[in-house]
């Protein structure tokens, strides 16, 4: 595999390479351990791990806050703040995604936040929209959250007892969003 950094000493050109930064965390990923669907059950706080993904840093911007799984293994796939203390589950149907992709530089512009905390009202989704299973990825059985209407697959490992790693793939597109959670204490 090719020098990430992409130093000139190693042929590179001082810059690095989309394809070398997802192989990169998903190596880190597979290296993981699995985890059962069970023990997702709760409110988790996410934040988005760097890998030239066209997603990295606009669900941050957008004020994304997690994910809560249910005890009928069904999830809220994407909370919002909305206010300081309020979560508002969006509806991932609603958005199109393949044009989210296409013009995703748009979402870390500060004007879209404040337009997203607008659009809230009118993407909040009116039930769970996704469900957990154990889905076979990288050839390990884990626990995966699969959108019920979107060809979007979260695929879970376990990096210690309070936080997952996500890898977030979308069919029709090899690139993977990657993304970490860390269990929050509802009480």
């Amino acid at each position: 595999m090719q020098d990430r950094s992409g130093s000139p000493e190693n042929g590179g050109t001082g810059q690095r390479h989309p394809v070398n930064e997802q192989l990169t965390v998903l190596e880190q990923f597979c290296l993981l351990p699995s985890v059962e669907p069970a023990a997702l059950i709760g409110l988790w706080k996410g934040r988005g791990i760097p890998s030239d993904h066209p997603f990295d840093g606009v669900l941050e911007n957008l004020g994304w806050f997690g994910k809560r799984f249910t005890a009928d293994f069904r999830a809220d796939a994407l909370l919002f703040r909305s206010g300081e203390k309020r979560l508002v589950a969006i509806d991932p149907s609603k958005i199109p995604l393949r044009l989210t992709l296409r013009f995703s530089s748009l979402g870390r512009l500060l004007v879209l936040r404040h337009l997203f905390s607008y659009l809230q009202r009118g993407l909040r989704a009116r039930r769970q929209v996704a469900s957990l299973r154990t889905v076979s990825f990288e050839g390990v059985m884990s626990a995966a959250m699969v959108y019920d209407d979107q060809p979007i697959v979260d695929h879970f490992r376990r990096v210690d007892d309070g936080r997952i790693m996500g890898a977030m793939t979308i069919r029709g597109d090899n690139r993977i969003y990657f993304f970490e959670l860390e269990r929050l204490d509802e009480s």
